[in-house]
């Protein structure tokens, strides 16, 4: 645990526009704060490397669900464990905490801001992290909110995963699944949707697919995307292929759920150099034989989620 983290960061000495106050959601990055967090997440894996730090020693981070994930609670956890800090957590707070009794999200991060120095929240309402932020006395993460809301830090991985292996602008993207409803593909669309040159296709059942905000969003910044519901017709072109998973019970004919599922006949047209995200767990879409296919990077990706997390908890925690 000998590099600390101010040698890795040293280089970033002025953030450009506002401080990073909270992370609730994807628009508010921009792309010279997201190429910081970046570089920062490049330092984070050779900390990591050497077994962490203890720069953040006396920072506390609070973990806060209202809905189970226990892959991004452990995340976040190992993060400012790996940063020095120490962890509060709750995975059951919904029911648990006094909410239960009438208590608002907002009396309870009041409270728990006092005890710590930043907060992860996932909250089963969508605009839950929000709400959290606006009385928050300390930086508030939002780590996923409602069924349909954001899930920018899942967002900010994905996108630091493709950063990993090619450029970012002129990039092609087949976002596939249950999108109206899909934070992390509702997330990643508003990050995409800084570059240049991209092209987005919504593969999707009709009754699933992306709702009208994100594609008002995307024509008002000229973004150019197409909504699919033939995934044939896109995988031989897109550079990133980011499945997610269909609940069947929303679809009304269950049996063309496997149309948008990803196995060796989907890998066989693909193109030769793209890349394979999920943003995990996945059920039937993703098929484990795509496990040893070298295009397959979900595994890193969720190994990716350490470095960014722990760089995106320096951003917030470090003083002016």
């Amino acid at each position: 645990m000998s590099e600390p983290i101010t040698a890795v960061v040293a280089s970033n000495q002025a953030r450009p526009g506002r401080k990073l106050q909270h992370v609730v959601e994807s628009q508010q990055f921009t792309v010279p704060l997201l190429m910081e967090l970046f570089d920062r997440s490049r330092g984070m894996e050779r900390i990591v490397a050497r077994g962490g730090s203890l720069d953040y020693q006396h920072r506390i981070m609070a973990t806060l669900f209202y809905a189970p994930s226990t892959r991004t609670r452990l995340s976040f956890e190992a993060a400012m464990q790996r940063l020095g800090g120490r962890v509060l957590s709750t995975e059951q707070a919904r029911a648990f905490s006094s909410e239960m009794e009438g208590e608002q999200v907002e009396d309870s991060i009041r409270i728990i801001g006092s005890y710590s120095d930043v907060i992860v929240i996932r909250h089963h309402e969508e605009g839950g992290a929000c709400r959290a932020a606006q009385v928050s006395p300390v930086p508030v993460i939002n780590a996923g909110d409602g069924d349909g809301g954001q899930h920018p830090t899942q967002a900010l991985l994905d996108l630091y995963t493709i950063h990993r292996q090619r450029p970012l602008n002129g990039l092609s993207v087949a976002l596939i699944g249950e999108l109206d409803k899909g934070r992390t593909a509702r997330s990643l669309a508003y990050l995409l949707a800084k570059f240049e040159r991209v092209k987005m296709f919504f593969v999707s059942p009709p009754e699933t697919q992306m709702k009208p905000d994100i594609l008002a969003y995307l024509e008002q910044h000229g973004v150019q995307y197409e909504q699919e519901t033939n995934l044939d017709r896109v995988v031989g072109e897109v550079d990133v292929v980011y499945q997610t998973r269909i609940r069947p019970e929303r679809l009304c004919d269950r049996a063309s759920l496997k149309r948008y599922a990803i196995d060796s006949s989907v890998l066989r047209r693909m193109k030769s150099d793209a890349i394979i995200l999920h943003p995990l767990p996945r059920t039937v879409e993703l098929d484990k034989s795509v496990d040893d296919d070298p295009r397959a990077l979900y595994f890193q990706q969720a190994k990716n989620g350490l470095y960014v997390r722990m760089a995106l908890l320096t951003m917030l925690l470090e003083r002016e």
